[in-house]
């Protein structure tokens, strides 16, 4: 139960049921996820540990507020980290993943054609965790999922950015191309220049 308590909040989270800053109070979380009180904190325990959520004395526990500061931190982790998981995925990959990256490509292509950010954005994360799972380094995919899900909010502010996902796609496709082409220098370099781009985005916000 702990466990599926666990994975429900942090889910909750991560698509923005629970924003930045909101409070996080047991007896409701047990009302809604239909358990006991234990199971609850048993989970802003693990979340907590997840970077997720933020526990005080006397205040109780919150959704973290992550800064901008923090955010480009994350990203220049993940930049290295998935720099080499793209690496090991162009290694890897079969061509049914090769048919299933273009696919999810083309998908993001359609979603930006729609102006559909909340896709574009949900695109965008599964993209980035087949790479993970294609790349077949487990110690790798796991610390980039810990990553991405502590900075999920500003990954959403970006995906809603005027132009910035017909940037991003470009820069998604040229990774998907060195994949499918068995190009590992290709493909991390290709990831390094996505990720530090989204650096430059964050760094701006954190001049404005």
């Amino acid at each position: 139960m702990m466990d599926l308590v666990t994975d429900e909040l942090r889910s909750d989270i991560l698509v923005g049921r629970f924003e930045p800053g909101d409070r996080l109070l047991e007896m409701p979380l047990a009302e809604q996820y239909e358990c006991g009180r234990a199971a609850v904190r048993s989970a802003l325990v693990a979340l907590t540990s997840e970077g997720l959520v933020d526990r005080a004395a006397n205040r109780g526990a919150t959704v973290r507020r992550i800064s901008v500061a923090e955010a480009i931190q994350i990203t220049e982790a993940r930049s290295a980290l998935e720099g080499l998981i793209a690496a090991e995925a162009a290694r890897h990959a079969t061509a049914a993943d090769h048919k299933e990256l273009r696919s999810i490509i083309a998908k993001m292509r359609d979603s930006v054609g729609t102006e559909g950010a909340k896709e574009y954005s949900r695109l965008n994360g599964l993209l980035h965790r087949r790479l993970c799972e294609m790349s077949k380094h487990e110690i790798a995919a796991e610390l980039v999922a810990n990553l991405r899900n502590r900075a999920a909010h500003h990954q959403y502010r970006l995906a809603i950015m005027p132009g910035r996902a017909e940037e991003s796609l470009e820069q998604h496709a040229a990774i998907v191309t060195a994949v499918v082409a068995g190009d590992p220098t290709g493909a991390a370099k290709a990831m390094h220049t996505h990720l530090h781009s989204v650096i430059d985005v964050l760094t701006r916000w954190g001049d404005a």
